[in-house]
């Protein structure tokens, strides 16, 4: 078993891939974790994974995009262990496609789940929050909002209102001891990316200064820093993890 460090962290989107990572690495620092997705076929079996490496673990299936289920993978994750300390919203979905060929099914999938998801996890726990007088928002946003991507305006749209709702969040929550911050992902090594030809691969790498992809543990290790106190100074932030491709 884990040693304990008394919090508990609620990770949407951690059934697999980024989320995942983020999981795991922050409860294998000892923080009690609530799995949360759509999938709930995938969050069991998350869920099994972790609690065979001694990790506490909660999952709750929740689609974040529907209010009563945003505020019921709170009230869940709060009553477990009778406080709320971090909160990663990393759910989010792509629906690619030509701005005159997108239909509004596909831009409004994209930004109920990223952008009103991020809302109403962020608003939900913020009520459990204030009352500890403590507490951390991680949201992951892309780079794609930073810069723009042909084929992704619902996605860009959605990742550039979580950067700047997290920059809100901050600025009303600072003085009642909660922070917020975003991390902005580049392109990061995962199953969507290993299935790519190898010519877009090339033509992914040369846009990376650093000349390599990220992986999931890279994004995680920055989650973990402003989770913690060392980061206690750190509010309204925008962090790339990208090797260097925005720089700014």
């Amino acid at each position: 078993m884990t040693q304990s460090n008394g919090k508990t962290v609620v990770v949407t989107g951690s059934a697999r891939g980024i989320g995942y990572e983020i999981a795991l690495v922050l409860g294998q620092e000892g923080y009690s974790v609530v799995l949360s997705d759509v999938n709930a076929e995938g969050l069991e079996k998350s869920r099994q994974a972790m609690e065979n490496q001694g990790i506490s673990v909660l999952a709750v299936a929740a689609n974040v995009s529907k209010a009563d289920d945003a505020d019921h993978l709170i009230e869940e994750s709060e009553k477990w262990k009778g406080r709320l300390d971090v909160v990663v919203n990393n759910a989010g979905i792509t629906r690619d496609g030509l701005i005159m060929k997108m239909t509004e099914e596909a831009w409004d999938a994209v930004l109920n789940v990223n952008l009103k998801g991020t809302f109403l996890v962020s608003r939900a726990a913020s009520r459990f929050m204030v009352k500890q007088k403590s507490g951390v928002v991680i949201n992951i946003a892309s780079v794609i909002g930073l810069m723009g991507n042909s084929g992704q305006s619902n996605y860009a749209a959605s990742k550039a209102g979580i950067i700047a709702f997290t920059r809100s969040f901050a600025k009303e929550y600072a003085r009642r001891g909660v922070r917020a911050n975003a991390i902005a992902p580049g392109f990061i090594q995962t199953g969507m990316t290993d299935v790519l030809p190898e010519k877009v691969k090339e033509q992914m790498l040369g846009q990376i200064p650093l000349g390599s992809l990220g992986t999931p543990r890279d994004v995680a290790n920055l989650v973990s820093f402003l989770a913690s106190d060392k980061a206690s100074y750190i509010t309204g932030q925008v962090i790339p993890v990208d090797g260097g491709m925005v720089m700014y």
